[in-house]
């Protein structure tokens, strides 16, 4: 594999988060609120991030299985069936999140968060105990894997904040 091909093939996965965050970005110079802000980047990185990056890996997966396999580094395993559908549950939760109650958000986010930082764990491990340099296992990979969910997490947490204070509903009965 050539330099080019490798960076690109490596590079990939950042369209997941310059996409979204680009758009994010436009759409929000003309928010009239922090609150509002905020809701943008949820639903762009929720939709685009999130939704989408999931569902493309899922399709990736099914789809061309061999051509994973070689950009993982690994050989084609039913294992990677189970990746899919794994990656579509992410999908079907970044999507749901585009509408989602902060609370909801902040545990779409830590679910996610469960798959693909444990998914960053295996992969540096293959990459310092296997010596796995492929460009599915290392780069932009990471990069994803980790910036997705956390991102999520830190919009939740901030929507949290601005959210207006309600009383439990124990007062509320009362």
């Amino acid at each position: 594999m050539d330099n080019f091909s490798y960076f690109a093939q490596s590079a990939f996965p950042l369209v997941w988060i310059v996409v979204p965050a680009v758009g994010a970005f436009l759409r929000a110079r003309h928010a009239t609120s922090p609150r509002e802000r905020l809701d943008i980047w949820q639903r762009w990185w929720a939709i685009g991030a999130f939704g989408c990056g999931s569902l493309w890996m899922t399709v990736a997966f099914l789809a061309f299985p061999d051509v994973m396999a070689t950009a993982i580094g690994f050989d084609r395993t039913p294992f990677m069936f189970e990746i899919a559908f794994a990656n579509l549950a992410l999908a079907v939760m970044g999507f749901r999140a585009a509408s989602a109650s902060a609370r909801e958000l902040l545990t779409i986010g830590l679910g996610g968060a469960m798959f693909l930082w444990g998914a960053v764990i295996g992969h540096v491990h293959q990459w310092f105990a296997g010596g796995d340099h492929s460009p599915g296992n290392t780069g932009g990979v990471l990069v994803t894997d980790i910036l997705i969910p956390a991102v999520m997490i830190i919009l939740a947490v901030r929507a949290r904040r601005l959210a207006p204070t309600s009383r439990p509903a124990a007062e509320i009965t009362a």
